[in-house]
């Protein structure tokens, strides 16, 4: 049970420097042992609009960003006007009393102007670090550790720098601690200290666990910090990065390199990785095993570019042309995401195909605490029917000698899995090409046109992911069987249900259970259909209008969901958005809710 569990909010323009007092406090609380969830909601311009990022922290679970802030910081008047009026009794706002009004706030919100002019000797860019002090003396957090966050900050711009962040960070806390009431509870400090980590570090290092020795990308948000995380460790891990022209060419550089024998993947958004599915159903045709990460953001078209959303599911399930294996996977949060990379590499490389990922914004650009050993960096990597020509692979390799009538790249195997040469080893000459081919790679699409072949090698391929399903988990139910209600979910809302089937049953005194889908592709239908069948109402959660995974699971199942509970404007479910929505479908009001977003960004 958590003893604390509170949430900041930082606002103010684009500009204003959000980010840097947000890092700063994330990684005080995570060293203190705190589980911690930041999310981010931001304009998709440069200077001006508004942003707001929030932290929740606790010495419990945290899994989403939550349903209330406790201590706002606004850093402009617009952010006053936005969120003062959504604190509750117990809550407070700190701001620079020069520049803004605080308005109207509800009975027991703690109003704490704060004179940053004076605190700050005039310094405008101080007044960040003004308000992040007193939050901390406020929730008695030492103001060492303050102290040391700026060191590390500022040592690049030397000391007199860092002498004078020090000193305003001094005078905002010891400001806080003679004029400001503090919380009744305190920011505890655990025994282990945890680390932070973005989603879409979590996507990079999982990929270097995995082993991956080239990465290409062309920028395009929200996945473009996995190719800057990348880009900065290349040199250090021996990766090859490049940026490339556009995402035809990524996917197909990374297509070659894979080819080549290498472990290569690629990450973008929806937009991009439109322009890569033809290039997928070459991966598919020719057999090579690659890893694409989709981080989807709201569209369609260039759509809200800094807005998330799960509207890519039907793109990546038809992604490239005809019948063919591949690989579908969603993960959870940031570390199920970095260790679901190299589980998905071996399964691509067993089965010779595709490997996709559904993640989004909310899991990518999104901070969460974590505890470094539960990062595994020693995966277990199985390349699978893999000859390279060092004899390092895992299939025999007779060395030398032109024996290529012998050796047949898509030879006819029962369990569709054929030997695969990388090119250059000897004695395994062979043809890929995007057409379709004999087992010795011929092809046949043209003057030798088979349909008996066509359908043999069809067959092959589709062959491949019969044993699939049974090397993945399949979802797991939480929660009591016999509940009043089941909630499913996909990907990254995971996290946000299991906290609102909690508050059901305590808040509520509604029983509800949970079941969760990871992998998409291939699908745990048996295992899905025997739970879904014996619940007494079935509601499903999704972030996007059309209600995606709702049809596709009752195209895998069958079973047409009793409710549905969407959300399309581009922000993330809170918790209270789904309890609310249970409610009043269990009281029969409707079977499609849509919350409203009431925090406004």
């Amino acid at each position: 049970m958590a003893k604390v569990d509170f949430a900041i909010g930082i606002g103010g323009e684009a500009g204003q420097g959000i980010a840097t007092p947000g890092d700063i406090l994330a990684r005080i609380f995570a060293r203190r042992g705190l589980n911690l969830n930041a999310y981010n909601a931001y304009q998709s311009i440069i200077r001006g609009g508004h942003t707001f990022l929030t932290i929740r922290v606790s010495d419990g679970p945290v899994r989403n960003m939550g349903d209330k802030i406790d201590i706002l910081i606004p850093l402009n008047q617009d952010t006053m006007n936005r969120h003062l009026k959504l604190l509750k009794s117990g809550a407070c706002v700190l701001f620079d009393n020069e520049k803004i009004k605080p308005g109207d706030a509800a009975d027991g919100v703690q109003v704490c102007p704060l004179p940053i002019k004076q605190l700050t000797a005039g310094n405008k860019l101080a007044a960040n670090t003004v308000a992040i002090a007193a939050t901390l003396q406020m929730l008695g957090v030492e103001f060492e550790g303050l102290q040391d966050a700026l060191t590390r900050i500022f040592k690049r711009k030397g000391d007199a720098v860092v002498a004078e962040n020090v000193g305003f960070a001094r005078a905002g806390y010891d400001y806080a601690a003679a004029n400001f009431k503090s919380f009744p509870f305190k920011a505890p400090n655990l025994d282990k200290g945890l680390a932070v980590l973005t989603g879409n570090q979590a996507t990079a290092l999982g990929g270097i666990a995995a082993g991956v020795k080239f990465y290409a990308a062309y920028p395009m948000s929200p996945s473009t910090g996995v190719l800057m995380y990348m880009a900065s460790h290349a040199r250090q891990l021996g990766i090859m990065v490049r940026q490339v022209e556009d995402e035809i060419g990524v996917m197909n550089m990374v297509i070659g390199a894979a080819h080549a024998g290498c472990r290569a993947m690629c990450a973008t958004s929806g937009g991009g990785f439109a322009l890569m599915t033809e290039a997928i159903g070459m991966a598919g045709m020719i057999e090579t095993p690659v890893v694409c990460v989709d981080v989807q953001r709201a569209g369609p078209a260039t759509g809200v570019p800094t807005k998330t959303e799960q509207g890519d599911l039907w793109q990546i399930l038809g992604a490239g042309q005809g019948d063919y294996p591949r690989i579908i996977v969603a993960p959870t949060d940031q570390k199920d995401l970095f260790k679901t990379i190299p589980e998905l590499f071996n399964l691509c490389d067993r089965y010779q195909c595709p490997g996709l990922v559904l993640a989004d914004l909310l899991i990518s650009e999104g901070t969460a605490s974590v505890d470094p050993a539960d990062l595994n960096f020693r995966a277990e990597i199985d390349r699978g029917e893999i000859i390279f020509p060092n004899g390092n692979g895992n299939s025999d390799n007779p060395f030398g000698g032109y024996n290529d009538m012998a050796y047949l790249r898509y030879k006819l195997t029962k369990s569709g899995i054929s030997p695969r040469a990388v090119p250059g080893t000897p004695g395994h000459i062979h043809i890929a090409a995007t057409d379709e081919h004999d087992e010795d790679g011929t092809l046949i699409s043209d003057e030798f046109t088979n349909p008996a072949k066509r359908r043999l090698m069809v067959e092959k391929r589709a062959r491949k992911m019969e044993t699939v399903v049974t090397q993945i988990a399949p979802p797991k139910l939480v929660g009591p069987e016999n509940a009043a209600v089941t909630l499913v979910g996909w990907g990254s809302t995971e996290g946000t249900i299991r906290e609102a089937v909690e508050k059901l049953a305590a808040e509520e005194g509604i029983v509800a259970n949970q079941l969760h889908i990871k992998w998409i592709v291939p699908f745990h239908t048996d295992e899905i259909t025997r739970v879904l069948s014996r619940s007494k109402k079935v509601i499903i959660i999704e972030n996007n209008y059309s209600g995606q995974f709702a049809r596709y699971l009752r195209s895998e199942t069958g079973i047409a969901a009793h409710g549905h509970i969407r959300k399309y404007d581009g922000e993330p479910f809170m918790p209270h958005h789904i309890v609310n929505s249970v409610k009043e479908q269990l009281a029969g009001k409707t079977q499609l809710s849509v919350p409203t977003h009431e925090i406004y960004v």
